[in-house]
């Protein structure tokens, strides 16, 4: 699925080189050679999420439940203040990009237990 960058604001993939000319000065100096596709190295999936660790963490995440601050964070989603949501976030993980990111995770959280909630209403309406 989603794999995360350890490094955002960077990019895995280099700017275009321009084609050498053969020519031993300007812009685009340099002996005319071609490019070999390498393979990709080790490093490259380092930060990836694999399977068996995403499994473990929500195997984790379900057992433990929420800390004390992200659950201070869904009640105030729940009541729609965002903003004091995600200054708390902030207080605690100290970065605005993690805060924002906790912020998102907590009200897809919040969206899953109000589905699953519908979920249960419907059938003891049925009944």
């Amino acid at each position: 699925e989603e794999a995360r960058h350890p490094h955002p604001g960077s990019f895995g993939a280099r700017a275009p080189r321009m084609v050498k000319t053969g020519i031993a000065v300007g812009l685009n100096k340099g002996h005319v050679t071609t490019e070999r596709e390498l393979k990709a190295r080790p490093g490259a999936r380092k930060g990836r999420l694999g399977t068996r660790v995403k499994a473990v963490r929500e195997i984790v995440r379900e057992v433990m439940g929420q800390a004390p601050y992200e659950k201070r964070v869904i009640e105030l989603l729940k009541v729609g203040k965002d903003k004091r949501a995600l200054k708390v976030a902030k207080k605690k993980l100290g970065t605005h990009i993690r805060a924002k990111r906790k912020r998102e995770d907590m009200g897809n959280l919040l969206r899953k237990m109000r589905a699953a909630g519908q979920g249960e209403d419907k059938k003891k309406k049925k009944k």
